[in-house]
C-alpha cells in the first residue's frame, strides 16, 4: 500500500467557487465503488471549503462541505479541485493552508486546474504534474520552470494531477491499484463502464478534431510537433521531412484525414492556442501574438477575426 494503515485511507477534496462537480463525482465515485467490491469502508472522502460555507459548483448547484481549510482533520492526499475560476473568496487562505500541508512532507493532488493553485502555493517546484488542456498553454506561460506534460495523470512522489473530468477515474484508479492490485481496478472499472484504463503516458485530446486514433502515425508525428511548436512554427518542408515525406504527401495526407491543408491545421492550432491565452493569462495581445508565431499585430488580429468571428480584444471582456 502506498499511504494509509490496514484500517483505511482517507481524502480530502478542497473545494473552490465553480468547481467541476463531474470531476469530483468521477473522483469519489471509484474509492465508492471499490468499497462496494471490497465490501468493507476501506476508503473515506472529506470535503472542505475555505472558510466551511457551501460552495457553489460550476453547474450552479451548492455543495454543503464539512470542514474549514483551517479545521482539516488528517488526510493521506488533500486534493484541490478546480473548475472555472482560479479566484475566488478566500483564495489567500487556501494557499497559505497549501504551503503549510507541503512543509509538512504531506501529499497534494489536483484535479482539472487545481495544478495552478499547487503552483501559485510553491507546491509543484520540481515536479512533474499535468492538467487540463485548455489551461495547459496559460500554466506554461505563467510558470515556465515546471514541467507540464499534457498527460491525462501524473503521479510524482506526494504530487498527483489530473486533467480532471474522467480522467479523475484513471488517477483514483492507480490510487486504488497500488493497494490492491490490477483484479480490483478492473472490476471497479467495469462498474463505470470505463472502457480502457488509461495510464499516465496517454496523452489528453486537445481539443476539436484532435482524436488521431486510427490514422496515420506520420500524421499524428506531424501533428505533434505543430503543437509543441506554435511559438516558432515549422515550415511545410521541415514538417514534411520529419516524418520522412514529401510536402505535396503530407499536403494528401492532411487532406484525406483532417480534410485542410496542413497550413490551415497548424494556423488553427496556433489561433486556439492564443485564445487560450487570451483567456487565461493578462499577457497583451501583442504578447500573445508572437507567443503563438505572429510576427504582425495586424495579421494576428486579421486571422483571429476570420478564425473565431471577433477580434482579440473581445476575449478580455468576456467571462467564461
Amino acid at each position: 500500500m502506498t499511504e494509509g494503515t490496514a484500517e483505511g485511507r482517507q481524502f480530502a477534496f478542497l473545494l473552490v467557487d465553480r468547481f467541476s462537480m463531474f470531476s469530483l463525482a468521477a473522483a469519489i465515485d471509484t474509492f465508492r465503488s471499490a468499497n462496494r467490491l471490497l465490501d468493507r469502508d476501506f476508503y473515506r472522502w472529506i470535503t472542505v471549503s475555505a472558510d466551511g460555507d457551501a460552495v457553489m459548483a460550476s453547474n450552479g448547484l451548492p455543495i454543503k462541505v464539512d470542514y474549514a481549510i483551517a479545521d482539516l482533520p488528517k488526510a493521506d492526499i488533500l486534493f484541490v479541485c478546480v473548475g472555472l475560476a482560479t479566484e475566488f473568496p478566500g483564495k489567500s487562505k487556501v494557499l497559505a493552508a497549501l504551503r503549510a500541508w507541503g512543509r509538512q512532507g504531506r501529499a497534494l493532488g489536483a484535479i482539472a486546474a487545481g495544478s495552478l493553485l499547487l503552483a501559485e502555493a510553491g507546491q509543484l517546484e520540481g515536479h512533474r504534474c499535468t492538467i487540463h488542456w485548455e489551461n495547459r498553454a496559460g500554466f506554461k506561460e505563467r510558470f515556465p520552470e515546471i514541467e507540464c506534460t499534457g498527460n491525462v495523470y501524473e503521479i510524482d512522489r506526494k504530487r498527483y494531477t489530473c486533467a480532471g473530468v474522467t480522467t479523475s477515474i484513471d488517477l483514483m484508479l492507480e490510487i486504488v491499484r497500488a493497494d490492491f492490485g490490477n483484479g480490483v481496478v478492473n472490476e471497479v472499472a467495469n462498474q463505470f463502464q470505463h472502457e480502457r484504463i488509461r495510464s499516465p503516458i496517454d496523452r489528453q485530446r486537445i481539443g476539436p478534431e484532435r482524436d488521431l486514433a486510427g490514422k496515420s502515425e506520420k500524421l499524428q508525428k506531424i501533428v505533434a510537433l505543430m503543437a509543441e511548436s506554435l511559438d516558432e512554427p515549422y515550415s511545410a518542408v521541415e514538417l514534411a521531412q520529419s516524418a520522412g515525406l514529401s510536402v505535396r504527401q503530407v499536403e494528401r495526407l492532411f487532406l484525406r484525414h483532417l480534410g485542410q491543408t496542413p497550413g490551415r491545421y497548424y494556423m488553427r492550432l496556433r489561433l486556439e492556442r492564443a485564445r487560450e491565452l487570451l483567456r487565461q493569462t493578462n499577457m497583451s495581445i501583442l504578447d500573445v501574438a508572437i507567443a503563438t508565431g505572429f510576427t504582425s499585430h495586424s495579421y494576428f488580429a486579421q486571422s483571429y477575426r476570420l478564425q473565431f468571428g471577433r477580434p482579440p480584444s473581445d476575449e478580455r471582456r468576456t467571462t467564461y
